[in-house]
């Protein structure tokens, strides 16, 4: 199912979701199951799609903790990148000294990703019941809902659900909206930690992580947004409904931002370990022939078309397959572009969001950023894939957090994927897909000259 676009067989969102009213036994959509093109889902509407608020432990209900048995029993785990099972996470916070602390992570640093703005836009409370009740399983006494600091209308209208949900004395635990930084490296959880403890917005060397003293010291559950209202829907509906889709060993849906050379780019909803090829026909198929498919955002891999298409969308799988799932997204390369300069572009961004830590952030990543676009737009000299390769290799596994790794990993699945591509450049010079106009969303991107 599709958001803000069309969906499957030319269906709008609304008519999607008429179908799924009129044939109860369709599996899809679930998150997506009360979403509106053009409304957002106030807390009454919420409520009559959903019902209320299932907050165990009160009224005779089971206890707050069994609700970790049963996300546990779901099988659930990240949605935010890692892909860590959320109930092992929960159970681990749970049992920490003191009481607890949860942080809802709205704050998408993907540029390539908006399926989190979508919920937080289109079903607030989705994801506001899901902070709740977590909050209420772990013991926690603070619960934040952190997205970047720009989005003032955002924040804005966050503040008004949450208005609506005090009137209705919804949350025993007042969820706290933060605005944090607009960087890259700002949205990784130990960063919006240290954020919240009123250092800087960066990542910080672990252990501990955070379930075992992050905010205030206090063990803390960080959650991304799609995950926690999941943990709502699971809480109505039981691990057993949640585990009627999706792989034994990764049960489910997710949603995914799907984008590129597709005819209807948007967010859909999933059955793990739907194909890859599968996610991209449902985007309504390819726009032009494709060459690669860029799965799991800019700390994912570039994957050769045809190799691509049969991978299921999985952690394990795409792992498998050389490449990562991440925070769920899709995009497809036509064979019009060029997959070295596109990856020049986006090497170039992440050199100049690093947390200015270490020295492979520092001097590493803007090298090995000169030296990936030296091979796209020069080359011909017979040296730069050997520089890229060495510098590479130079980076690689020497950070103090996981930004310079990751933007290894996309480089080295350039290489790859575009191995003779890379050979051409380099021998040669570039080749004509340098002309076409940028495909991966790059911020500032109109400000960088890349003659």
């Amino acid at each position: 199912m599709a958001a803000g676009h069309g969906g499957p067989a030319g269906y709008t969102v609304t008519e999607l979701a008429l179908l799924t009213d009129r044939q109860p036994d369709l599996r899809l959509p679930r998150l997506l199951a009360g979403i509106s093109y053009y409304n957002v889902a106030g807390l009454r509407d919420h409520e009559q799609q959903y019902g209320p608020l299932p907050l165990w432990g009160t009224s005779g209900r089971r206890r707050p903790g069994r609700l970790i048995d049963v996300v546990d029993a779901s099988g659930l785990t990240g949605r935010g990148g890692a892909g860590f099972p959320t109930g092992r996470k929960m159970r681990s916070v749970a049992s920490g000294p003191g009481a607890a602390v949860v942080v809802a992570n709205g704050a998408e640093g993907e540029p390539a990703s908006c399926k989190d703005r979508l919920l937080l836009t289109r079903l607030p409370h989705l994801v506001l019941d899901g902070i709740t009740l977590a909050a209420h399983a772990v013991g926690a006494r603070e619960a934040y809902l952190c997205l970047h600091g720009q989005e003032t209308e955002l924040l804005n209208a966050l503040d008004e659900a949450l208005a609506q949900r005090s009137r209705a004395g919804l949350d025993p635990v007042p969820i706290q909206l933060t605005g944090i930084p607009g960087r890259y490296v700002a949205s990784e959880q130990s960063s919006i930690v240290q954020y919240l403890n009123g250092g800087p917005a960066k990542p910080t060397f672990s252990p501990p992580r955070p379930h075992q003293r992050g905010v205030h010291g206090r063990p803390t559950l960080v959650n991304n947004v799609e995950t926690l209202a999941h943990l709502a829907l699971i809480a109505r509906f039981g691990d057993r409904w949640f585990r009627g889709i999706g792989p034994p060993s990764a049960p489910g849906s997710t949603l995914v931002t799907v984008s590129g050379a597709v005819r209807r780019p948007g967010v859909y909803e999933i059955e793990m370990g739907t194909p890859a090829g599968q996610v991209v026909t449902l985007a309504g198929g390819a726009a032009e022939r494709p060459a690669a498919l860029l799965v799991g955002g800019y700390f994912g891999a570039w994957l050769p078309a045809g190799a691509a298409w049969p991978v299921p969308m999985s952690h394990a799988a795409l792992k498998a397959a050389g490449g990562a799932m991440g925070a769920g997204m899709v995009i497809v390369l036509p064979v019009s572009s060029c997959g070295l300069a596109e990856t020049a572009r986006v090497v170039r961004y992440l050199a100049d969001e690093n947390a200015g830590q270490c020295g492979p952030c520092m001097f590493g990543l803007p090298a090995l950023a000169d030296a990936m676009a030296d091979l796209a737009y020069q080359g011909g000299r017979g040296r730069a894939l050997e520089r890229v390769a060495s510098l590479a290799g130079l980076v690689a596994g020497r950070g103090a957090c996981r930004h310079p790794d990751g933007a290894v990993q996309l480089v080295r699945s350039a290489l790859r994927a575009f191995e003779s591509d890379a050979r051409w450049h380099d021998h040669r010079g570039p080749c004509p897909g340098v002309a076409r106009a940028p495909l991966l969303p790059v911020p500032g991107d109109a400000d960088w000259d890349w003659a």
